[in-house]
């Protein structure tokens, strides 16, 4: 992930926002404008308002992801997921992987005149463009600054096809606007739910709307008319992968009226592995050694507990109407890359 697409300052003088606060900026973000903003559910939180330079992402090729292109509109997230991959590009900031990346996050202000003018230049043909794909562009501060309604506009007025993944409730805000997007392209829209464990999500999950809301969410965008799949993500390790679990999950997914579920075992990049065993010991020190074991290689867990536990949620997918067999689906599991030296790190 690169930030050299990043500058300042934005435009002043929105009255709704807070004046200019005083933490040090970023190194990275030499003209940023720091703000904070005196209401409980920011509290203790610093947004850095950028102009970027561009806004649209080709994803790099070796990555393991179905699509080539995303939007970010924003870095770090409140959601504060213990687990989050996209951790350690803050440190690419000058900010840590671990509080920084909850309570300091990059906005930026200008992303929707960026992807206009983005989709009108000549070498765009018109792409999947994917969002929620790193940190999600729902979450809190999304309320205050409404960078998705531009964006979303954009890509109905260009009639672009795009996909949307989040953990975030506030996207039935912009209902009406993807109704009308979807009446002229292709639209995706898919939502988080790993458990529904209530004393899980609170510690792990703690910034994120209740799994409960986010499937009511799932409830009225499918009675909206879309066909919303469901990534139950992360299933975490010795909490959400029991068989008890899963079929409580899945059980509630699919009464949400979901038409797909896909499981994610849990996997610890560097950043979020150390953020997360931290937690890990001091919530769960009996797991300790489980995680240990299984990720002694690297970030993800072995092949034969990932293919076993996808197979269990398969199970009870097609016992309760929800598993849809797709081209490929009977693929192998690809093979994660060869761990390198930075990957070989101890839980703890």
């Amino acid at each position: 992930m690169r930030w050299d697409n990043l500058t300042a300052p934005p435009v002043e003088g929105d009255p709704e926002r807070a004046a200019p606060a005083t933490p040090p900026l970023p190194l990275a973000l030499p003209g940023a404008v720091a703000r904070t903003f005196d209401t409980p559910e920011f509290a203790g939180m610093t947004f850095y308002e950028v102009q970027a330079k561009s806004i649209l992402n080709r994803v790099p090729g070796q990555s393991r992801v179905p699509f080539e292109w995303t939007i970010n509109p924003y870095r770090g997230c409140s959601h504060a997921c213990r687990y989050c991959f996209a951790r350690n590009t803050h440190t690419y900031l000058d900010l840590d992987a671990g509080a920084d990346f909850d309570r300091k996050v990059i906005v930026k202000v200008n992303a929707g005149e960026l992807v206009r003018r983005e989709l009108a230049a000549p070498r765009w043909r018109g792409a999947h463009v994917a969002m929620g794909t790193n940190v999600d562009c729902y979450q809190r501060a999304e309320g205050r600054y409404r960078l998705m309604p531009q964006i979303i506009e954009a890509l109905r007025d260009f009639a672009n096809p795009f996909s949307i993944l989040t953990k975030g409730t506030l996207i039935l805000r912009d209902l009406p606007l993807l109704r009308q997007a979807a009446e002229v392209t292709a639209v995706g829209i898919s939502f988080s739910v790993g458990f529904v464990d209530e004393h899980l999500w609170r510690t792990v999950e703690p910034g994120t709307p209740h799994p409960r809301r986010r499937l009511d969410a799932v409830r009225a965008l499918a009675d909206a008319g879309f066909s919303v799949g469901v990534l139950m993500a992360p299933i975490l390790p010795g909490l959400s992968d029991s068989d008890e679990s899963i079929e409580t999950t899945v059980s509630a997914i699919a009464a949400a009226g979901a038409t797909s579920v896909t499981a994610l075992p849990l996997h610890l990049r560097p950043g979020a592995r150390e953020w997360y065993a931290h937690w890990l010991a001091r919530e769960h020190p009996h797991l300790v050694p489980r995680y240990r074991e299984l990720y002694r290689a690297g970030s993800y867990a072995p092949q034969a507990y990932q293919r076993e536990l996808t197979a269990r949620v398969r199970i009870a997918s097609r016992r309760h109407g929800l598993y849809r067999a797709e081209r490929g689906d009977n693929r192998s599991l690809p093979e994660p890359p060869p761990p390198s030296t930075a990957e070989q790190l101890t839980l703890l």
